[in-house]
């Protein structure tokens, strides 16, 4: 159906729509429910909006489900972002709060800040290792589990554990440095 879709098959995406937005859904809402309660940007308009954004891009040629879904993520994670950024221009400075990548915490500013600080310091660690780097933006920002985000990059569960872990840590330390 994305293939077909891609081809310009309109029906094609009639069809792919409930099934896409389901999981869209899904990913949004894990990522809601660990962000916590109160956020402007609630898990269904991230999806509204992901979704207008990717029906909006005709002409992609998708590859497969684990594509899709890749683009999904750093969809979702520059509306994040984006949003993070609007929200934050209103409001310099003040209270630190704590930031949670999988359990480990680093005392970090509010969390509109760590959400434009981890995409800066993602974008620093794709430079030298861009898969790390997908490997946190599918698991971070697309709320995907260890066995979808090894499915998108075609490795195994142990690489993606590997490199999530030392991604991890490198991004801590530099959330930490600033």
């Amino acid at each position: 159906m994305l293939k077909a879709w891609s081809a310009g098959d309109r029906e094609a995406l009639d069809r792919l729509t409930p099934l896409v937005y389901q999981e869209l859904r899904r990913i949004a809402q894990r990522y809601a429910r660990r962000e916590g309660g109160d956020r402007t940007l609630q898990a269904t308009a991230l999806v509204n909006e992901a979704y207008l954004k990717m029906v909006d891009s005709a002409g992609t040629e998708w590859q497969d489900r684990a594509h899709f879904f890749a683009v999904s993520a750093q969809i979702m994670r520059r509306i994040l972002v984006d949003a993070a950024r609007m929200r934050d221009a209103g409001k310099r400075g003040g209270g630190a709060g704590h930031l949670q990548l999988d359990g480990i915490m680093v005392a970090a500013p509010e969390r509109d800040d760590e959400v434009v600080a981890i995409d800066q310091a993602l974008e620093e660690l794709a430079k030298f290792d861009p898969r790390k780097a997908q490997v946190v933006e599918l698991r971070f920002f697309g709320g995907m589990s260890v066995a979808e985000t090894a499915e998108v990059l075609k490795v195994s569960e142990q690489t993606v554990l590997r490199d999530w872990k030392l991604a991890r840590a490198w991004l801590l330390e530099r959330l930490a440095a600033r």
